[in-house]
Parts: C-alpha cells; sequence; structure tokens
C-alpha cells in the first residue's frame, strides 16, 4: 500500500488521467476499478475539470465511496476513492 504523507488517505493504486479529457479518464477508471478488489483504494490524478463533476457521479452510480477530493492542488485534481 502506497503511504501519503500528508492527511490524504492511503492508496493502493494510482491511475494517472494527466493531460486527457472526457471522456476518457472515466473510461480508465472504469477499467482499473475492474482489475481491483473491493475495498481497496484507488488515487486518480487528473486536469480535465469535467472529472470534478464526473468522478463523484461515477462513484454514485457504481456505489463506491469517494474518501477525498482535492481540486486545490493547481492544475491536478485528486480523488482517493474506495471501491465498493
Amino acid at each position: 500500500m502506497a503511504d501519503n504523507t500528508s492527511t490524504l488517505p492511503n492508496f493502493d493504486a494510482v491511475l494517472d488521467t494527466t493531460g486527457l479529457y472526457c471522456p476518457e479518464p472515466i473510461m480508465l477508471l472504469h477499467n482499473k476499478v475492474r482489475d481491483m478488489t473491493p475495498g481497496q483504494v484507488l488515487k486518480v490524478i487528473a486536469t480535465d475539470p469535467a472529472t470534478t463533476r464526473d468522478v463523484p457521479k461515477f462513484c454514485q452510480f457504481l456505489g463506491h465511496e469517494l474518501l477525498e477530493q482535492d481540486t486545490a492542488s493547481g492544475s491536478n485534481y485528486l480523488y482517493f476513492i474506495r471501491l465498493a
């Protein structure tokens, strides 16, 4: 498990969608969660502002828990998702 030394959650895997635009980040997110097991935490890094809407909707629709959403990190958006 990766350890983040700040107050952000620990995570098991990372999905970097930097430079990609809708719908690619969500398509890659969907593929990544298929490879993971329930209870694991995925860190998603994105630069597309549409992910601020799309990632929470994705989690809500599929029952995943959005642990943290950090959109104050400049040009990157960070999401920590616990898989259902």
